[in-house]
């Protein structure tokens, strides 16, 4: 029996036959006019993998008249040498603007962009900032009887053992350690400096070469042994042994345990590698690159989870606590393991000691507006 072949419709049923034909003609019709209202409606909000994104008027960004603009424009300029697909037509006009007053780039953004407040896919508005910085440190090339900690570039092969050796198997498993030999880049001179480091993703250092001279170098991520991080401070918290987990607490207790310090090591399986780069007295001023492949800059770029918020958008944070009052124009310039969810982002301090100090004080609650070019939709 021929399955497609052609059925002869009796008379008695061509009424039904013509009725259902005009019933499946209607269905197919509100198909149509619903694939066209799926389509990103700006009155309705855009939709991204992890948030939502409703739109608001321009005076529901708290601050937004107070914001000086000129310092984030050099962070959007920075921005624009690598735009995504939605700022490519805007870019030519944001560099033009870059000596222009406030006012002008304030109204030119109202004309431009059209913000949306940042929602999870729960209807969650508020969520936390934290802060994060560039270690600036003094290193060595070579191991002295100062510098003995190693910071190493990615092992050949690193990519065909996932997860690669853990911390514990990198100084003791004889594999671990020969596919680490010559690997390092640079000594530091404790090993908590180096989890710092590691932490962060990048620094600058000034090494001291053996003739000695120093050459300044940035160190930046170039991957990982693909470990889960554990907290070194939450270990020591957790059995009781500090009160205080900070990096300088830390410090003090493996001084007063300097048998234990491979324990303490050991409690955080995560290694991170790195390459380097000599830093010309032109780039000392440069933020170390993000994710989006532009230099950071210090107060005007933030991480996000780029499943919420593309990379290269402008955001309007507001972000009150103990320690910093922040509303202001920034851009989602970097990305990060720990940064996950809707109103979530990780606030680039800068680089050194102060910035680090800042970036350990800031913990406080968050609200996320994105600015959007009006003639674009969803990614």
């Amino acid at each position: 029996m021929k399955t497609g072949a052609a059925r002869a419709i009796p008379i008695s049923d061509k009424g039904t036959f013509y009725l259902n034909c005009w019933r499946t003609a209607l269905v197919l019709l509100a198909g149509v006019l619903v694939g066209c209202a799926s389509a990103p409606d700006r009155a309705a909000g855009l939709r991204q993998a992890k948030s939502h994104w409703a739109p608001v008027a321009w005076d529901a960004l708290p601050g937004w008249e107070h914001d000086g603009l000129d310092e984030a424009w050099l962070a959007w300029v920075a921005g624009c040498a690598k735009p995504p697909p939605a700022w490519v037509a805007l870019c030519p006009a944001v560099r033009s603007m870059l000596l222009a007053p406030p006012a002008e780039k304030r109204d030119w953004m109202q004309k431009n962009l059209q913000p949306y407040a940042v929602n999870s896919l729960q209807g969650e508005v508020e969520g936390e900032l934290t802060g994060y910085f560039e270690p600036a440190m003094v290193a060595s090339r070579t191991t002295t009887d100062r510098f003995q900690v190693p910071l190493y570039r990615p092992p050949a092969g690193l990519g065909q053992r996932k997860p690669w050796y853990s911390r514990r198997e990198m100084d003791t498993d004889p594999g671990a350690q020969a596919a680490l030999r010559g690997k390092a880049i640079a000594y530091l001179a404790h090993p908590v400096d180096a989890m710092i480091l590691q932490i962060q993703g990048s620094a600058r250092l000034q090494l001291q070469n053996p003739d000695g001279s120093t050459t300044a170098v940035r160190l930046s991520y170039a991957g990982s042994n693909d470990h889960p991080y554990r907290s070194a401070g939450r270990w020591l918290l957790d059995q009781g042994l500090v009160r205080d987990a900070s990096w300088a607490g830390i410090k003090i207790w493996l001084a007063q345990n300097p048998e234990r310090r491979q324990e303490l090591l050991w409690s955080n399986p995560r290694v991170v590698f790195f390459r380097d780069e000599v830093l010309p007295s032109s780039a000392l001023l440069l933020g170390p690159s993000g994710a989006q492949g532009v230099p950071l800059t210090a107060g005007r770029s933030i991480a996000v989870d780029p499943s919420s918020i593309p990379l290269g958008t402008p955001v309007w944070i507001a972000s009150a606590g103990a320690h910093s009052k922040l509303e202001r124009l920034v851009f989602a310039q970097d990305a990060g393991n720990a940064i996950q969810g809707a109103v979530r982002a990780d606030y680039f301090v800068g680089s050194g000691d102060v910035a680090g100090g800042s970036a350990g004080r800031l913990k406080q609650g968050l609200k996320l507006w994105t600015l959007w070019p009006k003639q674009s939709g969803s990614r």
